[in-house]
């Protein structure tokens, strides 16, 4: 049975996730969007994530302004919530340690376990007396330097080592199930791309489908193993998109505002559209992500889907079996539509505010 203490921390936790999606969407969309441009203009040559960028001069500008935009969002995102719960204190180790997260390979998960880390641990330091002569040091130099110095140490030492090692283990378990039932597979590289939305688990599925499509495709057979990838990176962002206006009490107002740039982001294939939803509520928009995503993966191996690109969303229609490929994205979409109508709570005033932060000048003494 939970405890009021207990729920008050979890409603203080969400708060503290809700604050740091505040500040990330913008970087989410203005990233996604350009970066889904250059997707777009370069659709024509692409077999790559690298072709976006050797397109031509006008998509390799979008792509790099887009995709700096794109890496920045762990980051950013991680910072803010330190910043909810330790106010300015938090912003440096936050930006520090989330970019850490990335670099180990832990993705948005990782980042926000580095953002909760550095706020809690900055917010204890924050309250240590120290001489008069060295008061003024405390917010500005000396807790952000502690805390990213012991919250990078955890990140990169007990993080990170387990993150390689399973990253290694799926890509070679996954490759050798090139051949197997496509039921088993499309639902298996489903949920890998739904888990973390372009996070390691998710490279490690993508990785190994752009190896078969290029292997297929020069062999001058048609790519199935890419076709429940392919459906599966575009579900959650659109479908996310889809389901804030439909479902307006699940979902904040920024949240609704940022759906149609999650819905263009899916239809040119970035996943990535769709972490903004699934972090703020990560105990329901996980499973959800998952769920649709496997059982949608499942159903396009049943319908022998194909995608000749290595890419996904709706740019990619034109090398795919296109009308078993609308089908199963249709179905996904539903079924994501139903579980949000069933399991994800409707937004109450109190766990929609950000959280308050205390705005306190910093005057320096010599």
């Amino acid at each position: 049975m939970e405890t009021k203490d207990s729920t008050s921390q979890a409603k203080k936790i969400q708060q503290y996730l809700m604050s740091g999606v505040s500040y990330m969407i913008p970087v989410v969309v203005t990233g996604g969007v350009l970066y889904a441009v250059a997707a777009m203009l370069s659709m024509n040559t692409i077999a790559t994530e690298s072709a976006v960028k050797a397109s031509n001069i006008v998509v390799d500008v979008l792509s790099q302004i887009g995709g700096v935009g794109l890496g920045l969002m762990v980051p950013v995102l991680s910072a803010f919530i330190a910043f909810a719960i330790a106010d300015r204190p938090g912003i440096a180790p936050g930006l520090i340690c989330g970019q850490l997260a990335v670099n180990v390979g832990s993705g948005f998960i990782g980042g926000i376990i580095a953002g909760l880390l550095c706020g809690y641990l900055a917010a204890a330091l924050k309250k240590v007396k120290l001489p008069k002569a060295m008061q003024s040091l405390l917010s500005i130099m000396i807790v952000p330097i502690c805390t990213s110095l012991i919250v990078g140490t955890i990140i990169i030492c007990v993080i990170g080592a387990p993150c390689a090692w399973l990253l290694t283990t799926l890509t070679v378990w996954l490759s050798s199930m090139n051949g197997t039932s496509a039921v088993i597979v499309g639902a298996i590289c489903g949920a890998m791309i739904a888990f973390d939305l372009g996070g390691p688990i998710n490279k490690v599925a993508y990785s190994t489908g752009v190896a078969v499509v290029g292997t297929e495709v020069l062999a001058g057979h048609n790519a199935q193993f890419f076709g429940p990838i392919a459906i599966a990176i575009c579900l959650p962002p659109i479908a996310a998109g889809i389901a804030s206006y439909v479902f307006k009490k699940k979902f904040t107002e920024a949240e609704r505002d940022a759906g149609i740039g999650s819905i263009v982001m899916g239809m040119c294939g970035i996943t990535e559209g769709a972490i903004s939803y699934t972090t703020a509520d990560p105990a329901h928009m996980m499973p959800i992500n998952i769920i649709s995503s496997a059982i949608t993966g499942a159903i396009a191996g049943a319908l022998g889907v194909y995608c000749n690109a290595a890419w996904g969303g709706l740019v990619v229609l034109p090398v795919t079996s296109a009308g078993t490929y609308l089908v199963s994205l249709a179905i996904g979409i539903a079924i994501y539509l139903g579980l949000v109508a069933a399991f994800k709570k409707d937004i109450t005033e109190e766990s929609a505010k950000p959280a308050a932060t205390d705005d306190v000048e910093i005057t320096i003494e010599f």
